[in-house]
C-alpha cells in the first residue's frame, strides 16, 4: 500500500541533506507516510486517505504538509549523525512538528477547516 497524501519526495526534501540513506530509502519512507497518514486522520477524525478523491487540489497540498512534516521527523529520529549536530536536527524536528501541529490544529478547530479542504471554498467568518 502506498502513501496517497504526500511521497517519497516531500519527506526527504524536509529531511534535509543530514538524513540517514536508510532512513530515507523508500522502504521506510513510505512506512512512515502511511504511519503519518494514519495519525492524521485519527487526530483529525476524518478518513482523508480513503476520501482523497474529494479532498480540493489546495486542501491536499495543506494535508502533504502535515503528512511529510510528521513521516520527516521520523528520519531525521532514525539517525541524527548526519547534521551538523544534535541541535540541527532537533531544530529541525521542532519546525516540522510546528508545521504538522499547525494543519491538524486547523482541522480539529472547527468543521469550517474542514469543509475547505474538502471544498477549497470558504470564508472567513
Amino acid at each position: 500500500m502506498a502513501s496517497v497524501l504526500a511521497i517519497d519526495a516531500d519527506v526527504l526534501k524536509l529531511a534535509g541533506s543530514g538524513a540517514n540513506a536508510t532512513a530515507a530509502g523508500a522502504t521506510y519512507t513510505q512506512v512512515y507516510l502511511l504511519q503519518a497518514e494514519g495519525m492524521v486522520c485519527l487526530e483529525t477524525r476524518y478518513d482523508w486517505v480513503t476520501n482523497v478523491g474529494s479532498i480540493s487540489a489546495i486542501g491536499k497540498e495543506a494535508l502533504r504538509i502535515a503528512v511529510a512534516s510528521l513521516a520527516a521527523i521520523s528520519v531525521i529520529n532514525y539517525d541524527m549523525s548526519g547534521y551538523t549536530s544534535r541541535a540541527e536536527a532537533l531544530i529541525m524536528i521542532n519546525i516540522l512538528w510546528a508545521q504538522y501541529r499547525e494543519v491538524v490544529g486547523l482541522l480539529i478547530k472547527d468543521n469550517n477547516y474542514k469543509e475547505f479542504v474538502l471544498s477549497g471554498v470558504g470564508d472567513i467568518d
